[in-house]
């Protein structure tokens, strides 16, 4: 946006860069919460019961007995776990900011390289989940909201319930009933397109529950707009205006939250991962969790939150893209 301040005869241009304005202010925000995530973490480090040293030395070694002094000494001098937690704090930062996670306490690797090989089926889950609540909102809203009539209850009561099932029970159940009982899906779901359908359908079926009831309101609500009515008076088919015109602005609402439900999505899609034993950052918490590697822990929680923080950006993006009337402010 440009402003021009008039002063006697000399004409003063301001550009005023609002695009750019808000960008930092979204970046500045994201920046805030991965350095929570990242200060939380180092703090369950420095929290949890037990000596961090003797701690290391039993998942190393596998002894569950107390360990020398000397050996305390080492491991203590190795990590900087003798230095003031100020120090170590600053240090662990510095780490990050190198992309440095830190060190693996059984595997003796680097995080963020046990992290990058896991990641990448936890985030295919997560999208396809996503695209598959909005596919099955979309359609359902489409052909049955706004309409008086029994299948529109029902769908409004099934949404409902979607919207209230637990993922895990879900998941479950589907394992049960279609891969033990029916055989129609593999009961270990790998990563093959074909064990990817049980467990997307576990983590969508709940979030197609509630962006429905979402987008169906807002599409009854949009559907009494006078701009409706003067598109069916052209002339216009009543499902031509429902996609054409009402779908886009009752889809808005939905558009706002799915950044948060992309983030919801991943930390659900990691215990999803666990019932149908698909390889992702499921197994590896189990199993840091499970043995105490505190490094593991705190790198997945901290590129959580970086995962939360980017899609909430892009959907603020496209939510703007999508309605015009929003300015970048």
């Amino acid at each position: 946006m440009t402003l021009i301040s008039m002063t006697g005869s000399d004409a003063v241009i301001i550009v005023a860069h609002r695009p750019i304005v808000w960008f930092a202010r979204r970046i500045f925000s994201g920046v805030v919460v991965v350095w929570a995530a990242a200060t939380f973490a180092f703090l369950i480090q420095c929290v949890l019961p037990g000596d961090r040293a003797q701690i290391i030395i039993n998942v190393t070694s596998g002894n569950v007995g107390p360990a020398s002094s000397a050996e305390l000494a080492a491991i203590n001098a190795k990590y900087g776990f003798d230095q003031p937690l100020a120090v170590q704090y600053g240090k662990y930062i510095l780490q990050i900011l190198h992309g440095d996670l830190g060190e693996s306490y059984q595997q003796h690797r680097p995080v963020a390289a046990i992290i990058a090989e896991q990641i990448g089926p936890t985030i295919v889950l997560a999208i396809a989940a996503l695209l598959t609540a909005w596919l099955i909102a979309i359609l359902t809203t489409l052909f049955i909201a706004g309409r008086d009539n029994i299948w529109s209850k029902l769908l409004n009561d099934t949404q409902v319930f979607l919207a209230t099932v637990p993922p895990y029970w879900l998941a479950t159940i589907l394992l049960v009933l279609f891969a033990v009982k029916l055989g129609i899906f593999p009961v270990i779901g790998g990563n093959s397109p074909i064990g990817l359908v049980l467990p997307t359908l576990a983590l969508a079926l709940e979030l197609s529950g509630f962006f429905g009831q979402v987008v169906q309101n807002e599409f009854t609500r949009v559907l009494e707009q006078p701009f409706v009515t003067s598109a069916r008076a052209r002339g216009m088919s009543d499902f031509g205006v429902r996609l054409r015109h009402v779908l886009r602005h009752a889809a808005l609402p939905g558009i706002t939250l799915s950044g948060w439900a992309l983030g919801k999505l991943l930390s659900g899609a990691i215990l999803i991962e666990v019932v149908f034993a698909r390889q992702g950052l499921g197994g590896v918490l189990v199993a840091a969790t499970s043995s105490r590697d505190v490094p593991i822990v705190s790198g997945a929680v901290l590129i959580s939150a970086a995962l939360f923080v980017l899609p909430s950006i892009i959907v603020d993006l496209i939510y703007r893209v999508v309605d015009p009337r929003i300015k970048l402010t």
